[in-house]
């Protein structure tokens, strides 16, 4: 590998995730594990993988969680990953043989969702910058998420990431309510320096995403050839935006 590399991984009550996304990262020399409470079976898995090192820390914001854990490593460059994040094959052996130039700050990736192992053939989830030289980048909060904010040149990878959530139902519904007050937060705030994304600007009238996701998702993404795991996609997409145009619409009155 020609990098100095280190990754870390967030996380709270991923004992259905981070055994699979740790299976992946066996080559990276040091892997951070940053927990936020769990009370599973989390810290034994982990633990278990002798590149990892676990640490703890409680959760305020997504963004200052990921500078803590960042700025505990001590390479160079760092891939930051969610529990739920597998690196394929073919992106390990890209990021293995990069030499980037100095001016190359970040690379980003792109996701193949999954329900339940099966991948599909689109989806919504969006490209980001997930390998990245610490030094010059770092993250901001911004709607239910957080987003880096890189001082340099960015390149984009060839390879993807399998984007595959194994956690209960339950738990993935409280999450989408948790995500929709925080996204309607921030869709109800001023406007970033960038300014909105299209789906934003769609997102603060209240109700059009419910109703165009279910039909782009199915026709122009294509998942309504993936059977039964792209309507179930369909559905679990439908649902959120419905929870955050629910929120958005709350917060106008």
């Amino acid at each position: 590998m020609n990098l100095d590399l280190s990754a870390v991984i967030l996380t709270k009550d991923e004992e259905a995730n981070i055994g699979r996304c740790l299976e992946r990262l066996r080559w990276v020399p040091s892997v951070l594990v940053l927990d936020s409470g769990s009370t599973d079976g989390t810290e034994k898995i982990a633990r278990s993988f002798p590149n990892v090192t676990w640490a703890e820390r409680a959760f305020d914001t997504h963004a200052t969680q990921w500078n803590y854990g960042c700025g505990k490593i001590k390479s160079e460059w760092v891939l930051c990953l969610d529990a739920d994040y597998i690196l394929t094959e073919e992106l390990i052996r890209e990021i293995s043989n990069l030499r980037p130039g100095p001016e190359v700050c970040s690379y980003t990736a792109s996701f193949t969702y999954c329900i339940q192992g099966r991948p599909l053939r689109g989806t919504l989830y969006p490209a980001k910058p997930v390998l990245m030289k610490w030094a010059a980048c770092r993250f901001e909060d911004e709607g239910h998420t957080q987003a880096p904010r890189v001082g340099g040149k960015g390149e984009v990878l060839a390879g993807k990431i399998l984007h595959d959530d194994r956690k209960s139902m339950e738990r993935w519904r409280a999450n989408q309510t948790a995500y929709a007050a925080r996204e309607a937060k921030y869709l109800n705030g001023p406007e970033p320096k960038e300014g909105w994304s299209v789906a934003d600007r769609l997102r603060r009238i209240g109700w059009v995403m419910p109703i165009l996701v279910p039909f782009y998702t199915l026709l122009v993404k294509g998942v309504v050839l993936d059977g039964s795991a792209g309507w179930e996609y369909v559905r679990q997409r439908t649902y959120a935006e419905w929870m955050m145009a629910k929120e958005v619409r709350k917060r106008l009155r």
